[in-house]
């Protein structure tokens, strides 16, 4: 992909403003070309979306007559932004770009698909591991003492379930995100692994208010992948760390 011009530092406001518009439109095309092709795959998307509920013999509904029209759509929408996630992420690191130094933009080559790696990795892993046990405490949580049919409309699920990607692909963006801190000096690993604690207390905290239920086993399948990724990160950052030390020798 054709990098844009460098801007530097003591570029004037209305260039920075124009950089960005660009960022915006270059990712706009992808979503809307990504799009297109969602609403001819989009009843198949959302079928696979829906497995995991109508594996425990939820049926789906609708409530109004714009229902499915609205949810074909978001579902478009939605495997618009999944096809255009490399250009995304590139977009939004180019703009960054220009803030570093020399020497440190050639690490941003390999953040694009580490980020579109762990993207998807955690989406994988709500989607396969955290939703199907999620979704059976929710719902049948507490029908043993009151007999009740459930009822899911189509939009409401789609809402949920893509909260839940949404959130988990976020949350795995963390190593990447430490890693690169490492790199370019502004973290260490022993200054992340003395402040372990403090890192724990923050990943909860941070995981109370990103978790798209509010009850605390769904937040605890998050907290538990988020914390090992912090560990992975740090034992990572000493590999990064190391090779940061022999670049500044040579």
């Amino acid at each position: 992909m054709r990098r844009r011009k460098r801007v530097d530092e003591n570029m004037p406001l209305m260039e920075h403003i124009s950089a960005l518009r660009k960022v915006f439109l270059f990712a706009a095309y992808g979503i809307i070309l990504g799009t297109v092709v969602g609403w001819i795959y989009s009843d198949q998307v959302y079928a696979f979306l829906a497995n995991p509920v109508i594996q425990l013999g939820i049926e789906l509904i609708t409530t109004t007559p714009m229902e499915p029209i609205m949810v074909k759509l978001k579902v478009s929408i939605v495997v618009g932004v999944v096809i255009a996630l490399p250009i995304i992420i590139w977009q939004i690191w180019s703009f960054v770009l220009p803030a570093l130094k020399q020497n440190e933009k050639k690490y941003l080559y390999m953040i694009v698909p580490s980020s579109v790696i762990l993207m998807l990795a955690g989406i994988a892993f709500a989607f396969f591991f955290v939703i199907p046990i999620g979704l059976k405490f929710l719902l049948f949580t507490g029908q043993a003492v009151v007999s009740s049919t459930t009822l899911v409309t189509k939009a409401s699920y789609l809402s949920f379930i893509i909260r839940f990607l949404l959130s988990f692909g976020l949350i795995f963006q963390l190593p990447v995100i430490l890693l690169l801190l490492i790199r370019i000096g502004v973290l260490s690993p022993d200054s992340l692994a003395k402040k372990r604690k403090y890192a724990f207390f923050g990943i909860v905290v941070v995981t109370m208010l990103i978790s798209p239920t509010p009850e605390i086993m769904t937040q605890g399948l998050m907290v538990l992948p988020t914390y090992m990724l912090y560990e992975a990160s740090i034992w990572l950052g000493y590999i990064v760390a190391r090779k940061r030390e022999k670049a500044l020798e040579g």
